[in-house]
Order: C-alpha cells, then structure tokens, then sequence
C-alpha cells in the first residue's frame, strides 16, 4: 500500500512553481522573438493577434504561401513561383503602410512615424482607449479615401494605430491629409497603382499544392500566369 500526506502534496506544487519562466537556453529564447518581430514586420499581418493566421483571408493565403514555400525545395520552379506571390502580397501591405508613414511624417511626426505604426502580435482590444471611434474612423478612411487601395475590410491593425492618433489628438488632422493626399476613387477610374491580388484563386491554388503537387504541376501551371498583376 501507498499512503501519501499533504506534505508531499505540497513539495509537488513547490517543484512546479520552481519551473523556470524563461528556457533554460536565454539566447534562443531572445532569437526567437527576435525571429518573430521580424516576422511581423515583414508580413505585416493584418490581423496581429491571430497568431493562427486563420481569420482573415487575406492572412490565410499569406501564411499558407509561406508553409508552402517551406515545404519547397529552394530553386525549384515552385519555390519561385510562390516566392514571386508572397512578395507581391507584401508589396500590396507595404504600399499601404507607405501611405500612412507619408501623412504622419507630413504633420511632423517624422522621427515617431515608424513606431506609431509598429502593431506587435500581443495587441488586444481590451487594451485600447477608444476603440469605437477608432472604428469609426477606420470606416472612413476605408469608404471616403483610396488609402488602402482595396474594397476588402480595412485590416485591423491599423485599428490600433488609429487608437494611438486618437490618444494623440490627431485622428481628425489624419483623416483629413487622407482625404486630400488619397481620394476615393470611381468605378470608371484606373485601377489605383501597385499589386492587384485576386485572391480567392490563390487561396483556392494554394490549396491544391498542398494537396500533393510538385515542380512538374508548378511547371504545368505556369501557363496560367502570376495571381498578381501590376497595373
């Protein structure tokens, strides 16, 4: 027979409050979030705190090029291919994040510009001060002005940024830059420069490599053309 007291009981709790909260290796611990901050700002996820990348699909086509690519052998015909429509999905996120970075350094945040649009994957929107009007205002900018050069929802990160502005007292001076630096633009205008992403085929192509192809299927798709077009 085994008996046990509350003593030992108690030594277990000790020996698990005992665990370290850092690894036991600080240097890997510390490069890894080195990794992972480079990673958001390469990606500039538009949702920063999904970590599954799941819930937006501009989000899940990104993440599902970069697992592919991961899975593809370097140099291969399909290792370029995605390589080619990864980076145009980044260049369209780019462009945007340029135009926010022109209207903030043009009402003098120059130096601060960088960091008010650096949205870390630990933001939450229990956190923010005045998340309706940020939301609001977020609905503007994406229905009165061109700045995010697309009809799909405005990304949320830039929900966070605009809760900053807010706190800064220049949401309204933004608003207005937008407005006359980037005007909405018409159904009979040219498409508005930069990347177009058609992005239903790609999640639906993105989805058919991972169901088994290869460098042969990329070759034979080739014919197809690149999802994203410059205009």
């Amino acid at each position: 027979m085994q008996f046990c007291c509350c003593c030992c009981a108690g030594n277990e709790d000790d020996e698990d409050e005992k665990q370290p909260l850092v690894p036991q290796d600080p240097l890997e611990y510390f490069n890894r979030e080195v990794q992972k901050r480079r990673d958001e700002e390469t990606n500039l996820w538009s949702t920063p705190g999904d970590p599954s990348h799941s819930e937006r699909d501009d989000d899940r086509a990104l993440y599902a090029l970069l697992q592919a690519r991961n899975k593809t052998r370097m140099g291969s015909t399909g290792y370029r291919r995605l390589s080619v429509d990864i980076e145009a999905m980044r260049d369209t996120r780019r462009e945007v994040r340029d135009k926010w970075k022109t209207i903030l350094e043009n009402l003098g945040f120059m130096a601060e510009a960088d960091s008010l649009l650096t949205v870390s994957a630990g933001a939450s929107h229990d956190r923010m001060r005045n998340a309706p009007a940020a939301r609001a205002l977020l609905h503007t900018l994406h229905s009165e002005t061109s700045i995010f050069s697309s009809r799909e929802p405005p990304p949320e990160r830039y929900l966070f940024i605009l809760d900053r502005l807010l706190y800064l007292d220049i949401a309204e001076d933004f608003l207005a830059k937008a407005k006359r630096f980037y005007p909405p633009k018409d159904d009979s205008d040219e498409e508005m420069p930069g990347l177009n992403i058609n992005l239903p085929l790609l999640l639906a192509r993105v989805e058919a490599m991972n169901g088994g192809g290869d460098d042969d299927e990329d070759e034979s798709d080739r014919d197809d053309g690149n999802l994203s077009d410059r205009s």
